[in-house]
């Protein structure tokens, strides 16, 4: 038997296992490329419009380090540098999640185990998982390419983009594949792959803001940072500009490196532990430990200070540019329209901090939805049972989790309205009043990420083998009208299911108590109903 033994039938395990996660992924990324295009081509139609665009953008420092360089005045470049970032970061995280569920998560659950008492060899897992990961990629990057073909982009940058796209999503599924082999626990595994994507956005965003622009002042030669990058090697493909094929080499090569090395270190480890040895806990547990609030707490601490981290960093980074809009933004009256029309004010600045607050409440509710879906983990795992094994009831266990997820998120809007505020402060020349605009500006948005915190409650107690995918594809269906509903111009009922949708555009207007009572009573509504049925029904282990 050899090593790679019973790979072809644990890919189609994973197929079976993953079908609705892959498709939605599949079709997700095609359908934000889409979207993205024909606003695009709505906004910037004309050929000075994109020039404007282009020499905007390479002037400026901060639309280098968040959208990247601009490869030229064409559609296609400026479709590229509007969902670049978005279309990159989707498929890097959704990859990583994929490698880590049928590696270590299958370790950490015994399901590794009981597939290994089969024939199987010691690297079929870790190459089914692999195979699945590249696959998905390779399907979503052609699917990216045939929209944008279909909207009368070129085929050759189409293809480029979509090559771009799969390659980075290849290059962190091999990333994965080693910090799955590292870690002991999935969470962990989860956590160095999610801070290898944020360094890799860092060094995109260093060599892109200190390159220098070009002489013609509509494109950017990225600095040596940007090439240290899986995401700065994407961007150096230039599609629909030099349409740089030569350059994904350097994403394959990367991707057999972090691969082979993953190999080695599944050679060289137990099943079940990782290269790095769990730290043996304290003799005594902690006091707090005692309750379930006290062990919620523990589990979700580590989740909620790495997003304050980074809520707070972007904070400031976005509310510091605020004094730049008008610049960036020049002349184009499509782009100044879309911005008020976002943000719900003619101001263009509060129409930017509104859109920022609409943004920050989008990701915090993705916080929201991570910190509940711990329910699911700990029930899938098996620990629940020996919690509900002593005096803790159901419902004290998952009120407990559910506190910290809800408490968590309002601290983390007041976190990012403060920092935006702070940022903004800085360069307008009044901190104090800004700062405490904009931290009621971000709590405002608090009742709509609590309404799918609930959501993903009522999930987890009707239906908890389906509630992760349903609970992210609920949230991707929010960031998608959110973020491109608007730009669409969606009809208003289509618009309403999304619970963002009825929050007051504050900064721009005052707020108003009436919406956000309505979506806290349907948040607790949620939370009864998921609360009642989880109560009714037979734990669904595994």
């Amino acid at each position: 038997m050899s090593a790679f033994t019973g790979t072809a039938r644990l890919t189609r395990l994973a197929l079976r296992r993953d079908r609705v996660r892959l498709l939605v992924w599949a079709l997700a990324l095609p359908a934000v490329g889409a979207a993205v295009a024909q606003s695009v081509s709505g906004i910037y139609g004309t050929e000075s419009d994109r020039i404007g665009y282009a020499t905007t953008s390479a002037a400026s420092v901060v639309a280098r380090a968040f959208n990247g360089p601009v490869s030229g005045p064409s559609l296609g470049s400026v479709v590229t540098a509007e969902a670049y970032t978005m279309l990159a970061l989707l498929a890097a995280l959704l990859s990583t999640f994929a490698v880590v569920r049928h590696t270590r998560q299958n370790e950490e659950t015994g399901r590794a185990e009981l597939l290994g008492s089969a024939v199987v060899g010691r690297h079929a897992p870790l190459t089914a998982a692999l195979f699945t990961t590249v696959a998905a990629n390779l399907v979503s990057g052609l699917l990216l390419a045939l929209v944008l073909v279909a909207g009368d982009l070129p085929a050759a940058g189409s293809l480029a983009l979509g090559a771009a796209i799969a390659g980075i999503g290849v290059s962190f599924a091999a990333v994965a594949a080693v910090t799955a082999q590292i870690s002991g626990t999935a969470r962990g595994a989860n956590g160095m792959a999610a801070a290898a994507v944020g360094l890799a956005f860092l060094l995109r965003a260093a060599g892109d803001a200190w390159g220098t622009v070009t002489a013609d002042g509509m494109g950017v030669v990225s600095a040596w940072p940007s090439w240290l990058s899986p995401l700065g090697w994407a961007n150096q493909v230039q599609p629909f500009g030099g349409n740089r094929w030569p350059v994904l080499a350097l994403t394959v090569g990367f991707a057999l490196l972090a691969v082979g090395t993953a190999f080695v270190l599944t050679a060289h480890r137990d099943l079940g532990s990782g290269v790095l040895a769990v730290r043996r806990g304290p003799a005594a547990a902690a006091s707090g430990l005692l309750s379930p609030g006290g062990l919620a707490w523990r589990l979700q601490r580590g989740v909620v200070l790495g997003w304050a981290i980074g809520v707070v960093v972007m904070g400031l980074s976005m509310g510091s540019v605020g004094d730049q809009l008008d610049s960036f933004v020049g002349e184009n009256e499509a782009a100044s329209e879309l911005i008020a029309q976002l943000g719900g004010t003619e101001e263009l600045v509060d129409a930017f901090l509104g859109t920022m607050m609409a943004m920050f409440a989008l990701a915090v509710a993705g916080f929201a939805v991570q910190a509940v879906l711990r329910l699911r983990t700990e029930e899938a795992a098996g620990t629940l049972e020996g919690v509900l094994a002593t005096a803790v009831s159901r419902p004290r266990w998952l009120l407990s989790h559910l506190l910290w997820a809800a408490l968590g998120a309002v601290v983390l809007l007041a976190l990012a309205g403060a920092s935006t505020g702070l940022g903004y402060g800085l360069v307008s020349g009044d901190v104090p009043g800004e700062v405490a605009r904009l931290t009621v500006a971000g709590l405002v948005q608090a009742p709509a990420a609590l309404v799918l915190a609930g959501l993903v409650v009522v999930l987890f107690g009707l239906l908890p083998r389906l509630s992760v995918a349903l609970s992210w594809s609920g949230f991707l269906l929010c960031v998608l009208l959110g973020q491109l509903g608007v730009l669409l111009e969606l009809p208003q009922p289509v618009l309403n299911l999304s619970p963002f949708t009825h929050l007051p555009a504050v900064p721009a207007a005052d707020p108003s108590a009436t919406p956000l009572v309505v979506l806290l009573a349907v948040a607790v509504a949620l939370t009864g109903l998921g609360l009642a049925t989880f109560r009714r029904r037979d734990l669904a282990i595994g």
